[in-house]
C-alpha cells in the first residue's frame, strides 16, 4: 500500500510541476496584439480580455491548481467545488467562437478541431467531478493526468 501511495504522490508532484511549467510558459506569452491581459479569477461580463477563451483559461489555471492539490489529499469535495466553479465557461467560449471574439494564436483555421477538443476536455472535467463526488482518488488522479495531457496538446496546437 505504501508503494502505491508513493507512486500516486510522485505522479501528483509530476503533474503539479508540469502545471507550473505550463503556467510560467503561458504567462510569458500574455501579450497579444499589443495588449496585456490581466489575470482575473473567472469570466467577467464587465470586462476582462474580451476573449472568453482567455478568461476561461485564466479560471482553469487556478481551478487546476486546486484540483491537483485536492487530488493529492484525496479531497473529493474540494475537487468537485473547484470544477463546479467553471460552470458555464465552455458555453461562453463557444458563444465567443460563434461571434468571432475567440481568437486562436495558431491554427485559427482549425476552429472546429479546437471546439471538438474543448468539448472532450469538458466531458473529462464532468467525469472528474463524478469521481470527486465518490472521493475516488485513483480515478481522480487518472483523469487529472488526462486533463493535463489535454491542456498540453491543445496549447501545442493553438497557442
Amino acid at each position: 500500500m505504501t508503494n502505491k501511495r508513493g507512486r500516486t504522490m510522485a505522479l501528483l508532484l509530476l503533474c503539479a510541476g508540469m502545471l507550473i511549467t505550463l503556467t510560467l510558459t503561458a504567462g510569458a506569452g500574455e501579450h497579444h496584439e499589443g495588449k496585456e491581459h490581466k489575470h482575473e479569477h473567472g469570466p467577467s461580463s464587465t470586462g476582462g480580455s474580451g476573449n472568453p477563451l482567455i478568461e476561461e483559461m485564466q479560471l482553469l489555471d487556478s481551478v487546476f491548481r486546486e484540483v491537483v492539490s485536492a487530488v493529492s489529499l484525496g479531497d473529493g469535495e474540494r475537487v468537485y467545488r473547484a470544477i463546479h466553479s467553471m460552470h458555464g465557461t465552455m458555453e461562453k467560449t463557444h458563444e465567443g467562437v460563434r461571434h468571432g471574439t475567440v481568437k486562436l494564436t495558431r491554427n485559427a483555421d482549425k476552429l472546429e478541431t479546437f471546439v471538438k477538443m474543448d468539448k472532450e476536455f469538458h466531458e473529462k472535467l464532468d467525469k472528474l467531478a463524478a469521481a470527486a463526488k465518490k472521493s475516488d482518488q485513483q480515478v481522480m488522479l487518472t483523469l487529472s493526468k488526462r486533463l493535463l495531457d489535454g491542456c498540453v496538446k491543445c496549447h501545442g496546437m493553438f497557442r
